[in-house]
């Protein structure tokens, strides 16, 4: 008999193309042309607006990309642990003919989109029609893709539907009790005592209003909320991610892994003192070293250099403090994209836990629901294989009247379950506070 919680969770899988071999999308990607050229705006573009409600979005403090349209579906069969998938989607964008005026990162072909948590999972990007894209310094570009020769397209390709009510009256439900759920972390914390260093451990959140979620109402509170995080909509995955995979851009790379995490309360005097015991305690250090450990070591055969932080620092969101240690390293091969190091790095033990197999074994057994997109890699990468990667990590999956919200935490010999509760609680805010506006 299906759960409901089953019964839920299957309602948001993904409708994928028929299978075909991953490569004929470089013979597809062969009769397209794609074509930037700048904007010239008289102000920053609303990139949450323009995506819409389907369409794509990567967007942080410092810039990013929306866009609508498929001019070309790559799919990755056997997820990023498929190194021919994983080639297949960097063969695909350099067969795309392009003239572009910018010269930026992320101009040109793009292949956008959101991957599973399982590496081994069946997922793919999508090179959108039309792009618009927003470097640091305030430079926008707009891209299009067609066959035989690019599409005259402009921002109006991209102008968002009529505004449709948002919902405003909403129930949620925990399928797993707060009991159930202590009980799963206190059998974890045996489990670490005995053969892991680490596993990272999930509870779902469903909630079912009295109309369709708007997306981009969603996106909008989620920028103003957090507007320290990366941004992302990709078919209904939507969030603000803190934590950066990674980033590729010529042959230097960049990962912030974040482990450790305790409330914010606004106050300056009671988080200056609560940030204190989060860089005193030892059993956080303990799960950040981890943390840094395996993305130091997984970067270091591709990287001539990596640079490692002696200790973290404190990242300071809304609603919760995380421990963060920002890696940068110096890539040998420059052929090395940017995918290729999503490959390599996740599930990173932020995510998974530690040993790699072990804990990613155990999470299978244990966790009552399939995890899907939540805490997979979401980002973009161009025709040169730079980019940006987050972890899907504070994020709702939504589709029409339902969003389901994931939140997990690490757990380690030192967990207390109560605690780990709370702090799924924390977590499941940032997105509750952006889904549930009754």
């Amino acid at each position: 008999m299906t759960s409901p919680s089953a019964a839920y969770s299957a309602s948001f899988s993904r409708a994928l193309t028929p299978p075909a071999a991953a490569r004929q999308a470089g013979r597809a990607a062969g009769r397209l042309v794609a074509k930037t050229v700048r904007l010239d705006l008289a102000e920053r573009p609303d990139l949450v607006a323009l995506a819409g409600d389907d369409g794509l979005l990567f967007a942080g403090p410092e810039g990013g990309m929306a866009a609508r349209g498929v001019a070309l579906r790559i799919e990755l069969p056997g997820g990023v642990a498929d190194a021919d998938g994983v080639a297949a989607v960097a063969e695909a964008l350099a067969s795309i003919d392009v003239s572009d005026e910018v010269g930026l990162p992320g101009c040109g072909p793009v292949a956008i989109g959101a991957l599973p948590f399982d590496r081994t999972a069946a997922g793919a990007l999508v090179v959108p029609r039309v792009l618009v894209g927003l470097a640091a310094d305030g430079t926008a570009w707009l891209t299009t893709i067609g066959e035989g020769a690019a599409p005259r397209l402009g921002l109006d390709a991209l102008a968002p539907p009529a505004p449709r009510p948002s919902p405003d009256s909403f129930t949620l439900v925990s399928p797993q009790s707060h009991d159930e759920w202590c009980e799963m972390i206190a059998a974890a914390v045996e489990e670490v005592r005995t053969r892991l260093r680490k596993v990272v451990l999930a509870r779902e959140v469903l909630v079912e209003a009295n109309r369709p979620i708007v997306t981009t109402a969603v996106l909008a509170r989620l920028r103003a909320l957090y507007p320290g995080c990366m941004l992302f909509s990709a078919g209904g995955f939507l969030g603000a991610s803190p934590e950066l995979l990674v980033a590729r851009f010529g042959r230097s790379v960049r990962s912030h892994p974040l482990a450790g995490t305790v409330a914010h309360s606004g106050d300056p005097a009671v988080d200056d003192i609560m940030a204190a015991r989060l860089m005193g305690s030892a059993k956080e250090r303990y799960e950040h070293r981890v943390v840094v450990d395996s993305v130091a070591e997984t970067l270091a055969p591709v990287c001539q250099s990596v640079d490692v932080p002696s200790g973290p620092s404190i990242l300071t969101l809304r609603n919760v403090t995380h421990l963060g240690t920002p890696i940068t390293g110096t890539l040998r091969d420059p052929g090395t994209s940017a995918l290729d190091l999503v490959a390599r790095l996740h599930p990173t033990p932020a995510v998974g836990g530690d040993p790699h197999d072990e804990a990613l074994a155990y999470i299978d057994a244990v966790e009552p629901f399939d995890r899907g997109l939540y805490a997979g890699p979401v980002g973009w990468m161009d025709a040169n294989g730079d980019g940006v990667w987050a972890v899907g990590i504070r994020s709702a999956t939504v589709s029409g009247t339902k969003a389901r919200l994931v939140a997990g935490v690490g757990v380690v010999a030192g967990s207390v379950p109560e605690l780990e509760l709370a702090e799924t609680q924390l977590k499941l805010q940032a997105l509750l506070a952006a889904v549930v506006r009754p």
